[in-house]
């Protein structure tokens, strides 16, 4: 049996990423929105193509990708710095979130050259917003079951099918789709591969999806025998499998799997601090403040691996877990919190924070792989089953 023993080493951050800090504070207080905190709440799903660009000038979207494609070729760590930043003060990042974070560095390391050549230096300007194309109406987080297929025809490939989940579908240019190329859904992992779809093509139906909350910022994806063009596939034909899993460790690894919910932590905080000091609850607070800094400490050692080269699975899916475990129970609490006392349900702020995020805390668990998915995976990968 395999054991994460070790697999988690502490790692501090470089010296250099403290000078960044600073950097990042100094533009977030020039160019961030005046929002409340129930719109800070939303952060990684508030889109403003804005404020996004304004980052990709500083050289901040796609701020991993090398400099020859407008990236600042920074590492890992400089990225962990300047999402923990963006998530703590509730920035609206969502426009660029995924280009950034994993279709601009699956295509730098999966694409061809004219790929990257066109794709990238779009992503680091602000111009190209991509979605991911995973889950189907039929196969949620069991991707190795998606029906939507791409066939060779004369000059590229037909597309056929549905995506749904599909965050800002209707805001984006472009989807990176994991789609059957050859076989049948029976084959499982066998005959996908990813393609990159232009939303803007004949064909492409995408249809907004309101939640909960109110928000509308996924939908559902059908394909109408859309023509694509033969360089759509990214990668080699039928090695989807490999290199969904290796975007899906890009997506679980990064702070972002833990502050989903820190601008409510944060006012809950803020509004706790008013109160008399016998009301303030410090055992509640300490137990989630120390659950997060392990959290953190964890994300960093994931981050350290990517940083050398590697990609861990399963570690990232151990962490994604445990940190949505960490960022529904903030909710919990608070909601909770604001029942028992007057005083905090009668702040008006902290009260709309807290019902977005009890409203919306249920997706923490779906998004990136479902729990059950991830705890699947994380057992096989200690060999126990």
């Amino acid at each position: 049996m395999r054991s994460l023993f070790g697999t988690f080493a502490l790692t501090a951050l470089p010296p250099q990423a403290a000078a960044f800090r600073a950097e990042v504070k100094v533009f977030l207080r020039e160019h961030l929105p005046a929002l409340p905190p129930d719109r800070r709440a939303r952060s990684w799903m508030g889109f403003d193509a804005d404020f996004s660009r304004a980052l990709a000038r500083r050289g901040w979207v796609g701020i991993t990708l090398p400099a020859q494609y407008g990236g600042a070729g920074l590492d890992a760590f400089s990225r962990f710095v300047l999402v923990e930043e963006l998530l703590a003060c509730g920035a609206p990042v969502s426009a660029h979130w995924i280009a950034d974070r994993q279709s601009g560095p699956l295509i730098l390391r999966y694409g061809t050259d004219a790929q990257r050549a066109f794709y990238l230096p779009r992503i680091c300007r602000g111009e190209a917003f991509f979605c991911i194309g995973m889950s189907e109406p039929n196969a949620g987080s069991d991707l190795a079951s998606v029906t939507t297929r791409a066939t060779p025809c004369d000059g590229g490939w037909r597309l056929n099918g549905r995506k749904i989940w599909t965050t800002n579908a209707d805001r984006c240019q472009f989807m990176l789709a994991l789609v059957r190329t050859s076989g049948q859904p029976g084959d499982r992992q066998k005959g996908l591969s990813q393609v990159i779809v232009d939303l803007s093509a004949p064909g492409v139906t995408v249809r907004p999806i309101h939640d909960l909350a109110g928000d509308a910022h996924f939908s559902e994806v059908a394909f109408e025998d859309v023509l694509l063009p033969a360089d759509a596939l990214v990668g080699q034909e039928g090695a989807g499998w490999e290199q969904v899993n290796a975007e899906l460790a890009f997506e679980r690894s990064g702070p972002e799997r833990l502050y989903s919910s820190v601008v409510l932590l944060d006012a809950w905080m803020a509004a706790l601090r008013t109160l008399p000091a016998l009301r303030r609850d410090p055992d509640t607070i300490g137990k989630l403040v120390g659950r997060l800094a392990v959290l953190r400490a964890m994300s960093l050692a994931v981050t350290a691996r990517l940083a050398a080269g590697e990609s861990p699975l399963i570690e990232a899916a151990v962490v994604k877990d445990l940190g949505t475990e960490l960022e529904q129970a903030v909710g919990t609490l608070a909601e909770a919190a604001l029942g028992d006392d007057p005083a905090l349900a009668a702040d008006a702020d902290l009260y709309r924070t807290c019902a977005y995020v009890s409203q919306i805390a249920p997706t923490y668990s779906l998004r990136g792989g479902t729990r059950e998915i991830l705890r699947g995976m994380i057992a096989r990968g200690l060999g126990l089953r």
